[in-house]
């Protein structure tokens, strides 16, 4: 019979036993898997990463206008509210709202019937005068009465003469004539309507040409002269370019702003352009400069600089293939202008950089050229009103 004692080598010879084996299997399986990361490193250390693909551009110089830009404001050549002259009842309307007229045209008749009396009265005692003037010319001749009672006949005719001409002229301010030719607006008044001195009853405006008032920084002045170009834009029309030439130029600067005034007047035929409108302005100045400009998507701004990715070409020593390596180049910008901006310095006419997607590229890498899906860029963008 066997007794405890026998039984504790057993038990330790069997618990060795399983401790070998399972550290032949822990052993294997480690070296395995070392064997696979260093298969893995070896791979990793001998695969090559793709070229990225890019759109790119080669930077050329060009001339660029001078423009000094500005907001302005549309106004007529000739602009009025036509107001009565004379106080009345309105009798006759003869116009409606937006028509266009002529210089003269009667808009508004008001109610002469204690004129037409008074002028019947006075062309009465008009010619009663001229009578008396007459008889008393015929009765100086025969010295039959004073040169005093021929001076008073005289006086007498032209002061009937005078009276005629002032019931006249009231006559004519109750009728209300355009002033110039152009296109009325709203009719502010009614049929009826008792009218004083000065009450409004339309608006007049000549429509072609336009005045387009804008300002200019004072520092700009030496460089303005009339008849200089002008480009005006709409949002009412955004396709079209109204051109204009400056027609004045304020005397005086604003002491508050330091801008002057400038007036240019625009060709208006398809009269676009109305009174009150807002406008962006282009001031075209006669002398161009060089520039060197590149697309704005191809800037990549930092708090540290600015800067571009020059595609230069380069050997690989191991396959004697030319490729193309990313080199970051810090760069000074100048003016915007549409989707471009001027590079003042940092570049040179003829490199090739990258011009979109550029905050995900670093300095070697290794890119090509892919210029199908290039972004449109111009001078003059015209975005989509979305």
């Amino acid at each position: 019979m066997l007794n405890r004692f026998t039984l504790v080598p057993k038990m330790l010879k069997k618990l060795l036993i399983a401790f070998i084996g399972v550290s032949i299997l822990i052993g294997t399986i480690v070296y395995i898997k070392l064997d696979q990361f260093a298969a893995m490193e070896e791979a990793a250390a001998n695969m090559a990463m793709p070229p990225t693909v890019v759109t790119a551009q080669t930077v050329d110089e060009v001339q660029w206008e001078e423009l000094i830009p500005a907001i302005g404001s549309v106004s007529a050549l000739q602009g009025v509210t036509v107001a009565a002259e004379a106080g009345g009842r309105i009798t006759r309307i003869l116009f409606e709202s937006s028509d266009d007229v002529k210089e003269g045209q009667a808009l508004v008749q008001l109610d002469i019937a204690s004129e037409k009396s008074q002028l019947a009265s006075a062309i009465a005692a008009e010619e009663l005068a001229r009578s008396e003037l007459s008889r008393q010319k015929e009765l100086r001749k025969k010295n039959m009465t004073s040169d005093e009672a021929a001076d008073r006949a005289e006086a007498q005719l032209k002061d009937a003469v005078a009276q005629v001409g002032v019931i006249r002229a009231l006559i004519d301010k109750k009728t209300i004539r355009a002033p110039f030719s152009g296109r009325l607006g709203f009719r502010q008044v009614d049929l009826g309507q008792i009218l004083s001195v000065g009450d409004p009853i339309v608006t007049l405006h000549s429509l072609n040409p336009m005045y387009v008032d804008f300002s200019v920084p004072q520092q700009k002045l030496s460089l303005l002269r009339n008849d200089m170009d002008v480009r005006i834009r709409s949002d009412a029309n955004p396709e079209t370019i109204f051109r204009a030439k400056i027609a004045h130029i304020d005397l005086e600067v604003d002491p508050v702003t330091r801008n002057v005034q400038v007036q240019a007047l625009a060709e208006n035929t398809d009269e676009i352009l109305r009174v009150g409108m807002f406008v962006n302005v282009e001031l075209a100045l006669p002398e161009k400069r060089t520039v060197l400009p590149v697309p704005a998507t191809a800037i990549l701004y930092a708090s540290f600089g600015n800067s571009v990715f020059v595609i230069d070409e380069q050997r690989n020593e191991e396959s004697g293939e030319t490729e193309l390596v990313l080199r970051q180049q810090f760069v000074t910008l100048g003016a915007a202008r549409g989707d471009y901006i001027d590079v003042t310095s940092g570049l040179k006419t003829g490199e090739t950089i990258v011009t979109s997607g550029v905050f995900k590229l670093a300095t070697g890498t290794k890119v090509v050229i892919d210029n199908t899906l290039a972004p449109k860029i111009s001078l003059d963008p015209k975005p989509r009103d979305s």
